[in-house]
């Protein structure tokens, strides 16, 4: 036969509760919950770019002095550097003495435009030594000595670490020369290498947490700044750019940490994990309407939260579910009554199933001819009471069903047959049967309305396909 693919439906399953009791079917309640998570990663620090400085000179020039002359070496704001000579610096100073000689020896002049424009030339001159970033007090000093500074010592702008330096005594240095990085670590990035699965709960603004081998019990608190848009196709990993503060400077850049992201979910509609069953193509829980009556439901689900999954579409609030799939491998009749291709409960089994504490009624099954084959068959049944009465007036229905078979062209069977009272506690009818092999029989007993018993037991037929 030419294979035919074929979707299963999904169908309820009836279990007795002797049975729900043998395989440990246990059940919960589908609610809501107000989720936070917690995702892991490894990180390593990193200096913030934000707070790095370049130390350079304005000026060609070479420089004579070096105060700070290690990397890594701590420097204050305001703390000298080192000292340049600049024949250009030099030259401008003298222009500007100059300028202020003239000023004064014209101030008196009576030719139109002659004091305007000496005090023009020694402005120009002035702004040029600002502009170089000479420091207000050399200038101030140039003015009250009115002599040129040839050494001009040039300050740290911020406090911090040198983390690159290239300035050396007797070295020619020009504008484009970065003679010193300074980094303040007060504050130190961190980049998180966190799994693409993970990326979608991150945001920027999240609250972290890092810890270090190196101070066993101590956590630095941070928070992610940003998300970068690359993924490594090797790791299948995320960059994630966190900001943390570092107190007493424990961090250091390059030091390999542990990284917890704490994220918040909001108010979820979430199941247990273990109520969800993959099928593999989708993903399917039982709903749970009492009396072994259990439904097979298809629902998505989003990310998993510890032992919970959050439900994005198929279930509601404060519905039952068994959160014990076990069953499901119990037995392969099971496995297809999970995939939905099960016979459903018949009429009643569920609402007016017996009651816990009914009197016990047992059901002895036969087929004539015993095993019965495939074709016309007669199907008896046996029933008593508390001991060993016979039950009579009761209505009993027998149902063979035998799951669908897509690879072999076969859609699923089932057939019912309503036994007549024979007396005694005996009850006969005839039923045939399309197929050998395997059926599933249940057995339903009512008696004024109200199911009394039931029973399920698979039964081989002999006959072929």
């Amino acid at each position: 036969m030419s294979e035919q693919k074929m979707e299963t439906p999904l169908v309820p399953v009836q279990l007795t509760p002797e049975r729900m009791q043998s395989i440990g079917v246990q059940t919960g309640t589908v609610e809501y919950k107000q989720l936070s998570d917690d995702i892991r990663a490894t990180g390593t620090v990193d200096i913030n770019e934000r707070l790095l400085s370049y130390v350079q000179v304005r000026f060609p020039g070479y420089i004579r002095k070096v105060f700070a002359n290690a990397t890594y070496q701590y420097v204050r704001k305001g703390e000298p550097l080192f000292t340049v000579y600049s024949p250009d610096l030099v030259a401008t100073q003298q222009e500007f003495l100059l300028a202020r000689q003239n000023r004064k020896a014209l101030s008196t002049s009576t030719v139109d435009g002659v004091a305007s424009g000496a005090e023009s030339l020694s402005a120009a001159a002035e702004q040029r030594l600002e502009q170089w970033e000479v420091p207000q007090s050399e200038i101030a000093k140039l003015k009250q000595t009115g002599k040129p500074i040839t050494d001009l010592t040039i300050n740290s702008p911020v406090s911090g670490y040198i983390t690159e330096r290239n300035a050396l005594p007797n070295m020619y240095a020009e504008p484009s020369t970065k003679l010193y990085t300074v980094a303040d670590l007060s504050r130190v990035w961190v980049y998180a290498q966190v799994f693409q699965n993970d990326i979608g709960r991150l945001k920027p603004g999240d609250r972290t947490e890092i810890t270090v081998d190196s101070y066993p019990g101590r956590t630095f608190s941070g928070q992610i700044e940003e998300i970068l848009p690359q993924v490594d196709m090797a790791t299948r990993t995320v960059r994630v750019r966190l900001s943390i503060a570092n107190p007493g400077l424990k961090l250091k850049p390059g030091m390999f940490v542990n990284v917890d992201v704490k994220t918040s979910l909001g108010r979820q509609l979430i199941v247990p994990a273990s109520a969800v069953f993959q099928s593999g193509t989708r993903q399917l829980v039982f709903l749970n309407h009492g009396n072994g009556s259990l439904e097979p439901k298809e629902i998505t689900v989003g990310p998993r939260v510890g032992d919970d999954f959050v439900v994005l579409k198929g279930l509601e609030a404060h519905q039952s579910i068994v959160t014990s799939a076990s069953f499901l491998i119990d037995s392969e009749s099971q496995l297809q009554a999970a995939a939905g291709s099960f016979v459903p409960p018949p009429p009643g089994a569920g609402s007016n199933a017996p009651p816990a504490n009914a009197p016990q009624t047992n059901i002895d099954f036969t087929t004539d001819p015993n095993p019965p084959n495939k074709g016309a068959n007669t199907f008896r049944v046996h029933l008593t009471g508390a001991g060993n009465a016979p039950v009579t007036g009761a209505e009993i229905t027998v149902t063979f069903y035998m799951a669908a078979m897509p690879a072999m062209g076969m859609a699923a069977m089932n057939t019912t047959t309503k036994l007549s009272d024979k007396g005694n506690g005996l009850y006969e009818g005839s039923g045939s049967l399309g197929s050998g092999g395997t059926w599933q029989v249940t057995i339903t007993v009512q008696k004024n309305g109200q199911v009394i018993a039931t029973k399920q037991l698979h039964v081989n037929a002999t006959g072929g396909m």
